[in-house]
C-alpha cells in the first residue's frame, strides 16, 4: 500500500494496470558477461525504479476484470451531489419545523403538548419509513424509491402549507416524515454502488455533511420564514427545494443500483432512464450498420436480463432491516452510534428552552444560535471523508493489502473495522468532553461566546465519530447498504426519540450541568463496545458471510432442483399427449 508521498504514483499505476494485465514491475536484466556495466547514473535511475515497484501498491498481479463502477469521475461527483441534496432535505424538514411550534399552537388553537406529539411521531416515521424505501432501492433500483418517496413528500408539504386543523398536521406530518426520511439511506445506498471501500470516506462525508447541516440550518431558515412570512411560507419554502430536486434528479440522475445496471455499464429499463441516458441509446441505435446495431441491442438484451434473473421484485419487507440489526456486529456499531446520536440531538432539541431562559432570545436569534452546529458538522464531514479514505491505505500497507481502486478488493481478508475505528478515539475523547463541559458552561450562565465555540468542536467531533459508524455500517453490509443504513436510522432515531422526549425533564429535575455530565458519562461507559467490534467484529463478519454463501447455494441447489422436476413433468405430459394423438389417429 502506498503511503501519502507515493499515492499519486499508486493512481499512476492502476492506469496503467489494464494495460499491463498482471505484469510484474521486473527487476533490471544483469548485463552480460564481457558487456561494460551501465554508468552510475543508469544504475540509481534502476535502483530507483526498484523502489517505486515495491510502493506502487505491490502490484504483483492486476485484476483484468469490469470495473467497480463504470461511471466517470465527474459523473460520480454528480450524482454524490445530488444525493447530498436530497439528504439535505430529510433533516431540514425535521428541525425547520421547530420555530412554527409555536404560532401553529396559536393559529390551531391546541396544547404545547399536542404540539409536541407532532415532533415524536415525525421521528418515529422516520425510523419505520427507510426500512420499506431502503428494501426498495436494494430490490427495484434507487430511481424509482428517490422518486416515489419525495413524490409522497411534496404532496404532505403542499397538504401542510394548506391545512387548517390539527389533525391534518398530525397525519400530513407522518406523511412527510415517510418521504424524506428515505433520503439519507438511499443516498449512502447509493454511495455504495460507485465506490470502493477505498474511496467511499470521501463520498460517504459529502453526504453525510448534507446530513447534518440539514439541523443547524433548518432552524435559522425557519426562524426566518416565519417571523416575515408566516408559518405556512416554512412548508411552500419546503415544495419549492423538494421539487427543484425531483425535476432535477428524474431528468439527470442515472440508476446506480447495482442489481439493475451493474457497475453501470448495463442501460436500465426503458422507463427507468434519464433523457440523457435515453438520447445516448437512441443515438447508438441509429447510428452504424445494422448488423452491428442488431449486436449490440442483442448484448444489451442478454445483460439486462441476467441482473433481471438475480432480482425478484417483491412488496419491500421492513423485517429485513430488523434483521439486518439483529446481527451481532451489526448490533454493537449500531447501538453506539445510536448513543452519540441521542447525545448530540439532545443538545440541539434542548437549545431553544435553555436559550431563552438564559439569554431570553427570540425564535430568530435561537434559530442563529444553529450556526455553529452546522459549521463544526460540515467541517467534520470533509475532513472525515479524507481521513477515513488515508486511513484506509495506511492500513492496507501496513498488511500487504494491494488497493483496487477500479475493480473494488474483497474484504473477507481485510480488518474494516480496524480501518474505520482507529481514527475514532480522538474525536469521541474530544468531543464527549465538550459535551461535559456545555452542560456545566450552560450551568454557570456563561457568556454566549463560549457555549457557542463548545457547541461547534460538539458538532466536529461527536458528529465525526457518528459519520465514521456510519461508514463502517456500509462497509460491513454492502450487499444492501440502503437496508443496513435503514437499520442504523431505524435505531437512533428510536432512540433519538426516547431522548428527545426526556430531555428537558431531566434538565429540570437533575439540572444542567448534571444532565449533560450523565449523557457524555453514557457515552464513555459504552466506549468499550468498539473495542469489542474491533476483537469480535471480524470473526462475526467471516461467520455471517460463510453463513449467507450457504445458504445462496442451498436456494440455487432447490431452485434447479425445481426446474428440472418441472421440466420431467412438462416432459411426461407431451409423452401422454402423444400418445393420446396417437390413438385417436388409430
Amino acid at each position: 500500500m502506498a503511503s501519502d508521498n507515493s499515492s499519486g504514483d499508486a493512481e499512476k499505476a492502476e492506469e496503467v494496470g489494464a494495460s499491463i494485465q498482471g505484469a510484474v514491475l521486473e527487476p533490471a536484466i544483469a548485463p552480460a558477461h564481457g558487456i561494460s556495466q551501465t554508468c552510475s547514473s543508469h544504475s540509481e535511475e534502476t535502483e530507483a525504479a526498484h523502489d517505486d515497484a515495491r510502493d506502487l501498491e505491490q502490484l504483483a498481479v492486476v485484476s483484468t476484470g469490469p470495473v467497480y463502477s463504470a461511471f466517470s469521475t465527474a459523473q460520480k461527483r454528480f450524482i454524490v451531489v445530488m444525493v447530498t441534496w436530497a439528504a439535505f432535505i430529510s433533516p431540514t424538514s425535521a428541525n425547520i419545523y421547530f420555530p412554527a411550534l409555536n404560532p401553529l399552537e396559536v393559529d390551531l388553537n391546541v396544547s404545547t403538548t399536542l404540539i409536541n406529539l407532532t415532533l415524536t411521531s415525525y421521528m418515529v416515521f422516520q425510523g419505520l419509513a427507510p426500512t420499506v424505501f431502503g428494501d426498495l432501492a436494494d430490490m427495484a433500483g434507487r430511481r424509482p424509491a428517490y422518486i416515489i418517496a419525495f413524490t409522497i413528500y411534496l404532496g404532505a408539504n403542499i397538504g401542510l402549507a394548506l391545512q387548517n386543523s390539527y389533525a391534518a398536521l398530525f397525519v400530513l406530518r407522518c406523511m412527510q416524515s415517510t418521504g424524506s426520511s428515505g433520503a439519507i439511506a438511499l443516498g449512502f445506498g447509493v454511495v455504495a454502488d460507485i465506490s470502493t471501500s477505498s474511496e467511499r470516506g470521501s463520498y460517504m462525508g459529502m453526504v453525510g455533511a448534507g446530513t447534518m447541516m440539514g439541523p443547524a440550518l433548518g432552524p435559522v431558515i425557519g426562524g426566518i420564514l416565519a417571523q416575515f412570512l408566516g408559518w405556512r411560507s416554512i412548508f411552500w419554502f419546503l415544495v419549492i427545494i423538494a421539487g427543484c430536486f425531483l425535476v432535477s434528479f428524474a431528468l439527470t440522475v442515472p440508476e446506480t443500483g447495482r442489481n439493475v445496471v451493474g457497475n453501470g455499464s448495463v442501460p436500465p429499463q426503458g422507463w427507468n432512464m434519464t433523457v440523457l441516458e435515453w438520447l445516448q441509446l437512441h443515438k447508438q441505435e441509429t447510428s452504424g450498420n445494422g448488423l452491428s446495431r442488431s449486436h449490440t441491442a442483442e448484448g444489451r438484451r442478454l445483460a439486462q436480463a441476467e441482473l433481471a434473473r438475480t432480482r425478484k421484485l417483491r412488496w419491500p419487507n421492513p423485517l429485513k432491516t430488523i434483521h439486518i440489526a439483529m446481527e451481532k456486529d451489526m448490533a454493537v456499531v449500531l447501538i453506539y452510534n445510536a448513543l452519540i446520536y441521542t447525545a448530540f440531538y439532545d443538545i440541539m432539541a434542548s437549545l431553544p428552552k435553555l436559550f431563552q431562559d438564559i439569554y431570553h432570545f427570540n425564535d430568530l436569534q435561537i434559530g442563529l444560535c444553529y450556526l455553529p452546529f452546522g459549521c463544526g458538522c460540515a467541517l467534520a464531514s470533509f475532513i472525515n471523508g479524507k481521513m477515513l479514505d488515508h486511513n484506509f491505505r495506511r492500513v492496507a500497507k501496513q498488511i500487504g493489502f494491494t488497493i483496487d481502486r477500479k475493480h473494488g478488493n474483497d474484504l473477507r481478508h481485510f480488518p474494516i473495522e480496524r480501518a474505520r475505528l482507529e481514527i475514532i478515539w480522538p474525536l469521541l475523547g474530544f468531543g464527549l468532553a465538550c459535551v461535559l463541559c456545555y452542560g456545566w458552561v450552560l450551568e454557570k450562565n456563561a457568556n454566549l461566546a463560549v457555549p457557542l465555540v463548545l457547541q461547534f468542536f460538539i458538532g466536529l467531533c461527536v458528529n465525526g465519530a457518528f459519520n465514521i459508524l456510519s461508514t463502517l455500517v456500509v462497509d460491513l453490509y454492502p450487499q444492501s447498504p440502503s437496508t443496513a443504513t435503514a437499520a442504523n436510522n431505524l435505531v437512533r432515531c428510536f432512540m433519538g426519540a426516547a431522548g428527545t422526549g426526556i430531555i428537558n425533564i431531566m434538565i429540570d429535575n437533575m439540572g444542567r450541568g448534571w444532565c449533560f455530565t450523565f449523557l457524555a458519562l453514557v457515552c464513555i461507559a459504552a466506549m468499550p463496545m468498539l473495542l469489542v467490534e474491533l476483537k469480535w467484529g471480524p470473526i462475526w463478519r467471516e461467520d455471517r458471510r460463510v453463513r449467507m454463501e450457504k445458504y445462496a447455494e442451498e436456494k440455487k441447489r432447490a431452485e434447479e432442483r425445481a426446474a428440472s422436476s418441472e421440466s420431467g413433468t412438462d416432459g411426461e405430459m407431451t409423452g401422454q399427449s402423444a400418445n393420446e394423438a396417437a390413438k385417436e389417429k388409430v
